[in-house]
């Protein structure tokens, strides 16, 4: 006769499991939305006028994901300090395709899992529903970035 199936291991491995996902809610590592780094002026300037990189897409880089994505931090992630780095495809793909956010990868991570982590930023707070709009919406319109 072979021996009960051990509940308990099975429980606290899903306890465990569930206890490294973030939910994005009060009290975990990344906030559902935080407040925009931009003005309320300069997001309507973005949203009714094309978008500019130094005005509207640095600071929210800047803010939010150059932090990790410096190239120094962590090398071995895209560095978004520089047009070169950003445009070179990584292994899951494309990470900036110009005119098409949708096969954009800095598009597509910041609500995409990765595990543990629930979207990008891991640490700290999301972009906003408009700051993303805006970063699509500069992708949409060709991603100009100015030389660096």
């Amino acid at each position: 006769m072979t021996a009960p199936f051990p509940l308990l291991p099975l429980l606290l491995a899903c306890g465990v499991l569930t206890g490294c996902q973030i939910s994005g809610g009060e009290g975990s590592e990344t906030s559902p939305v935080g407040p925009s780094v931009l003005s309320d002026a300069a997001l309507r300037e973005a949203e009714e006028h094309p978008v500019d990189f130094e005005k509207h897409i640095q600071p929210i880089l800047a803010a939010n994901c150059v932090h990790c994505h410096d190239g120094k931090v962590m090398p071995a992630l895209v560095d978004l300090t520089n047009r070169r780095s950003v445009m070179t495809p990584g292994p899951y793909g494309p990470r900036l395709v110009p005119g098409r956010p949708d096969q954009s990868l800095l598009v597509s991570n910041l609500s995409r899992t990765h595990a543990p982590v629930t979207s990008m930023p891991p640490v700290g707070s999301r972009l906003t529903p408009r700051e993303t709009r805006i970063l699509r919406k500069w992708i949409k319109e060709g991603a100009l970035w100015p030389a660096s």
